[in-house]
């Protein structure tokens, strides 16, 4: 009986093949795991830019209905009405507002660029149907929100400071030189003049049309804001999976009260 030989795979070319194979694997697992960081970091720009949208827009909501219910309702009780649109500090118990100074220079604590307290009446079962304050201050990089029944004649600024919490994280606005600088690298158009950007800027009324509140005058004091021009620069926690950019984006709104003094 014949037997015909038949050839197999040598030594060299498992190894060869072998080789191959873990090349092609590699890559694929390499591609993946690119992939993969990017799924991740572009999941986490769209929701810190789309927190930061939502908090922008409770913002102008709030500005928008600061002012309620007006002094033409008022009692001898302090608290059911808004004596002002805009809370401030110092001198409120003494009813005496302070000036704004939107680029320093103001005797207002609050509001300032980063400090705006609304006082409202946001639904009629909190603080028994009274009237909240309202407060956004920017700390550090996180811009904080805190709501505190109105207690006349308390600080607004004293009474909301106890239940601040987190409201939107990586807002950049107040940052330092080199930082700035760092981020126009990437975005030349965002802090003009090398400077922070105020997160909230005003318009007062005047007797005509609204003016930005930045003299010195009788005018320009929290009772008269009418508008609040609210200006976010967030940047996403992790910089571009592929070029290591940083990623900011810029919101802007406006709320225009609508409640008279």
């Amino acid at each position: 009986m014949r037997h015909s030989l038949q050839s197999g795979f040598t030594l060299i070319e498992l190894l060869v093949a072998l080789g191959i194979f873990l090349l092609v694997t590699g890559a694929a697992f390499t591609l993946l795991a690119t992939s993969q960081q990017r799924y991740r970091t572009e999941s986490q720009v769209l929701t810190s830019f789309q927190e930061a949208r939502l908090a922008l827009d409770q913002i102008v909501r709030d500005v928008n209905d600061a002012g309620y219910p007006p002094p033409i309702y008022k009692s001898t009780n302090y608290n059911l009405f808004a004596s002002s649109p805009f809370a401030w500090s110092p001198g409120y118990a003494a009813n005496s507002p302070c000036q704004i100074g939107t680029g320093g220079g103001g005797t207002c604590l609050t509001p300032s660029d980063i400090d705006l307290i609304v006082e409202t009446e946001p639904d009629p079962i909190s603080c028994g149907g009274g009237v909240q304050w309202i407060r956004y201050q920017l700390q550090g990089t996180t811009l904080m929100r805190g709501a505190a029944c109105k207690t006349w004649p308390d600080d607004p600024a004293t009474d909301t400071g106890a239940f601040l919490t987190p409201f939107v994280q990586n807002v950049v606005n107040n940052s330092s030189s080199a930082q700035i600088a760092q981020y126009q690298s990437f975005y030349p158009g965002m802090f003009p003049g090398n400077a922070p950007v105020p997160v909230f800027s005003y318009t007062c009324d005047t007797g005509g049309a609204p003016q930005p509140c930045f003299t010195a005058g009788s005018d320009n004091s929290p009772a008269n804001i009418r508008d609040v021009i609210v200006t976010l620069i967030v940047a996403a926690p992790q910089p571009d999976a592929t070029n290591g950019q940083l990623r900011l984006v810029q919101l802007l709104g406006r709320g225009r009260r609508v409640n008279p003094n």
